[in-house]
């Protein structure tokens, strides 16, 4: 059967493994193939229309539902952290103490991802500025960003894919892993220190290899799994809530997303948060 831009699809092929949605129809000789985005999975794929099924509501209902339970634990496991730290702080001091986490610049070439993404820093009281950029352009103008936000922790994502899975090490087999990397490194032409800009690129089986020797602090995707469009959001609020003079245990960092190890990787980096005394009275 035909489908259409926004129609939410399973594959056949993958065992109806993903929720997609159709973002364009590619008519090539009679034959129809959909470009598709994961719904929370942050991979781009297509598909010819007889390996498409369309999502029942039901399937659509309980399919993000075990990942919406362990980002809202995680979630809230940093707020009880932020809350540890802000009372051993207060022993130690007369005053009650406050703080600054560190701000994030987030450049996605999804929309409804960005919005996602935003909403979870505003639940966890960090700044955050959020870009829509498609991955090809975010080369050009991560510079120019940079530049007008200043943050300390950048994100570059949105959505990739492996084309071959025989052949992880040939760049021209990812759909956007390039793009991630070429951003990366102007990225570095602004701020070359890991410790003073903080990055995370990646999306969905990315060349998490060539991500990190190309300037990133943390990347996807290890085992080239797919990643959930929170795992960013995860990342960035480990490192702003981590003390400027800790290196982040970048096992606890893996741990506090929701892919884990085979998703996400990366280096160790210094935290971002700093603390102030005294409160302000007024």
């Amino acid at each position: 059967m035909p489908f259409k831009i926004n129609d939410i699809v399973v594959r056949k092929s993958h065992g109806f493994d993903i929720l997609f949605k159709v973002i364009d129809v590619i008519e090539n000789r009679g034959v129809k193939h959909y470009l598709l985005h994961g719904i929370t999975m942050r991979i781009v794929a297509d598909a010819p229309e007889d390996d498409l099924m369309p999502a029942s509501m039901s399937r659509i209902n309980e399919y993000d539902e075990p990942y919406q339970k362990k980002a809202n634990y995680l979630i809230k496991k940093i707020a009880e952290s932020k809350d540890l730290k802000r009372r051993g702080m207060m022993r130690s001091n007369r005053s009650e103490p406050y703080g600054k986490p560190g701000t994030v610049l987030h450049i996605d070439g999804d929309e409804g991802y960005l919005n996602i993404c935003l909403d979870a820093y505003k639940k966890a009281n960090i700044e955050a500025h959020g870009e829509i950029v498609d991955e090809e352009d975010q080369p050009d103008k991560v510079l120019d960003l940079l530049n007008k936000y200043r943050p300390d922790i950048l994100v570059l994502t949105g959505h990739d894919g492996v084309k071959n899975s025989r052949n992880y090490s040939d760049l021209n087999n990812y759909r956007n892993s390039k793009y991630f990397i070429d951003a990366v490194k102007n990225a570095r032409k602004y701020e070359p220190s890991l410790d003073d800009l903080v990055v995370f690129a990646g999306a969905c089986q990315s060349n998490y290899e060539a991500i990190i020797a190309a300037g990133a602090n943390y990347a996807s995707s290890p085992e080239r799994v797919l990643i959930h469009c929170l795992d960013p959001v995860l990342v960035c609020e480990k490192v702003a809530y981590s003390h400027i003079n800790e290196i982040v245990k970048i096992e606890d960092l893996i741990e506090n997303t929701i892919t884990g190890s085979p998703g996400i990787g990366g280096l160790q980096t210094m935290g971002k948060f700093r603390y102030g005394a005294p409160k302000a009275k007024y």
